[in-house]
């Protein structure tokens, strides 16, 4: 059955989110503003709220996406399952599951377990991330995703030890949030279902 509340997995009418409003923060993460979603990432960047979301499997692999091509930020490299930003208002873990959903039409339990905080630049494409990131967590059995080709290149999963690795050999491979999504991530209690 159809969830109602949820948007479809792959929207016909694609959304500019560029356009949508993110959550400014302080230095602790309380809000003190907002703005458009660009403006957030332009060059000096202003600090806001965000979220990523990795997915674990019953083998405790992480499910790894790469970023599509048309993404402003960071395209082509490989990153966490999902990521995004709350709209102002709307409870972190709401957005991160309506987000997954969207990007790898997957509906899974998720669990914050905290918070990553940093700065990179993209020498691509100009744009800034400053985000103070709510780290989710949850745990996927048996279900494949089945990821929007306009968001998400291709997928895979991986253990963390193996990933860990892979970021210290090509860490351009990859999200520059990635490596401390995954600490956060690690450290938790094992997600259970």
């Amino acid at each position: 059955m159809t969830d109602p509340t949820l948007p479809p997995a792959h929207p016909a009418a694609a959304v500019d989110r560029e356009t949508l409003l993110v959550e400014l923060v302080d230095s602790t993460g309380n809000t003190v503003g907002s703005c458009p979603v660009a403006e957030a990432h332009r060059a000096p960047g202003l600090p806001h709220r965000a979220f990523s979301v990795l997915i674990f499997d019953t083998e405790g692999r992480t499910l790894l996406q790469q970023r599509a091509t048309g993404k402003t930020r960071f395209p082509a490299r490989w990153s966490n399952t999902c990521c995004g930003h709350p709209a102002p208002d709307v409870p972190v873990a709401e957005a991160a599951g309506v987000r997954l959903f969207e990007e790898m039409g997957l509906r899974v339990p998720l669990t914050e377990v905290g918070v990553y905080s940093y700065r990179a630049g993209d020498p691509r494409t100009g744009f800034v991330e400053d985000e103070w990131d709510h780290v989710l967590v949850g745990l996927l059995d048996g279900v494949r995703p089945d990821p929007d080709p306009a968001e998400v290149a291709d997928y895979r999963w991986i253990g963390p030890d193996e990933l860990r690795d892979r970021l210290r050999e090509d860490p351009d491979d990859f999200s520059p949030w990635l490596a401390g999504v995954l600490e956060i991530a690690v450290a938790a209690p094992p997600v259970r279902a």
